[in-house]
């Protein structure tokens, strides 16, 4: 057995067992502490809305560890399975051996073998667990229709990016990792330039914020904090789900903000306008150019490892394949780079905490921080979102403080 074959094993064993590790001890304190609502959210949230958040939480995390044994199963499968193995001899009956169209059947395989494994959990989840616990308003016909435009529009554009990356891997030379990162940066600010205009209402229907009161409220804010945007809009999120969110898209003088009509019918105006303060404070502090930075440079740099790797025999045969080819390598690479990854997720969860306090910070300048308070509040009983995370569970994975935590920072901010 080659040494990185052992290393392999290893790294995906830590991975899977901190998983389940960390799954388990969610579980086990979230139900120890299901039967008491928290002090600082006492006479604000029910016993029967805490205990629900609490089984809600529970479900979704128990499925997430199936989910995280049938993707380990597949990565086993794929690699020193064979799989990838025999995915390219079958796209060399039809294609010629290191063509263009010989490596995109063989990412289009794998891709299409990694979504029908998803696909019954996304069914699951939508149609049994959110349907269980009142959120989901999504019909089957909206869901294979909302499939079908997500697999077409990843063909549309994933198949040309696939085709280009490939190209700049044969013809560049040693140095295609860089050009490969800067055609995926451009692909990147592509996609964001056009979601709000040409994809996002491929999904959904956005209307123009019609409440004059409403809207005059949130034009106040945008002027005291100087942002301008092309127009406030309403998002229907209530055909597929009851859950609540805002959200800021695009860039520069295209930015729109966004709000779900579930939100509006639930949150008074203030706290709309708290919860947009929010959001405008991620803008403000620069948040979403940092994050996109970081990404950025954690991108090159796996770009950079796996043009050192490319040409290494061994990285193929330890992994169970024999074709070496350029398509071949992508798939290896970042099909194996999340077992060697995991334990780098608690420092992003924690950098994105930070943005989140700063946000909060932000927002309780520009509008009462009281407001901001409710809105949250009344959110996370909305979204069943559970008072009472594990510690250890909310540190490695929450891109959010938890609700204790940033509720009495917030309030720190009244006094």
């Amino acid at each position: 057995m080659h040494w990185f074959t052992v290393v392999f094993f290893i790294a995906l064993a830590l991975a899977i067992a901190g998983r389940l590790w960390l799954s388990g001890r969610h579980i086990r304190y979230i139900a120890a502490n299901r039967e008491t609502v928290p002090a600082a959210f006492s006479g604000r949230i029910s016993l029967a809305a805490h205990q629900k958040a609490a089984d809600y939480t529970t479900v979704k995390t128990r499925l997430g560890t199936v989910e995280t044994l049938a993707a380990a199963l597949l990565l086993l499968v794929l690699t020193l399975g064979g799989g990838l193995q025999l995915l390219s001899d079958a796209c060399e009956r039809a294609f010629e051996v290191g063509s263009y169209a010989h490596g995109i059947a063989l990412i289009v395989s794998v891709a299409l073998i990694s979504s029908a494994i998803d696909l019954p959990f996304s069914l699951y989840r939508t149609f049994v667990i959110e349907v269980r616990f009142g959120f989901n308003r999504m019909s089957l016909a909206l869901f294979l229709a909302d499939l079908a435009k997500f697999t077409a529009l990843g063909a549309l554009l994933g198949i040309p990016l696939v085709l280009l990356v490939l190209w700049l891997m044969a013809k560049m030379g040693g140095m295609w990792w860089l050009y490969v990162w800067l055609a995926w940066m451009a692909f990147n600010l592509l996609v964001v330039t056009i979601y709000p205009t040409l994809i996002a209402p491929i999904f959904n229907r956005f209307s123009p914020l019609e409440n004059p009161d409403l809207r005059a409220r949130i034009e106040s804010l945008l002027a005291r904090c100087g942002f301008r945007a092309r127009g406030l809009f309403v998002m229907d999120n209530s055909r597929r789900s009851s859950h609540g969110n805002a959200y800021f898209s695009g860039f520069g003088a295209a930015k729109r903000i966004v709000l779900f009509d579930t939100l509006i019918s639930r949150l008074e105006p203030q706290e709309i306008e708290a919860v947009l303060a929010h959001e405008l404070g991620h803008f403000s502090r620069h948040h979403v150019w940092k994050r996109m930075a970081l990404a950025c440079g954690t991108s090159l740099a796996f770009l950079a490892l796996l043009g050192g790797l490319i040409g290494q025999e061994w990285f193929y045969t330890a992994l169970g394949v024999r074709s070496q080819s350029t398509a071949m390598a992508l798939v290896l690479f970042f099909m194996v780079a999340p077992a060697f990854t995991f334990l780098l997720q608690p420092l992003a969860s924690l950098y994105s905490r930070l943005h989140e306090f700063e946000a909060d910070a932000y927002a309780a300048s520009h509008a009462p921080a009281r407001d901001l308070a409710r809105a949250l509040v009344k959110l996370y009983q909305d979204n069943a979102a559970t008072l009472t995370p594990d510690p250890v569970h909310s540190a490695f994975y929450d891109s959010h403080p938890p609700a204790m935590q940033r509720i009495a920072r917030l309030q720190t901010y009244q006094a």
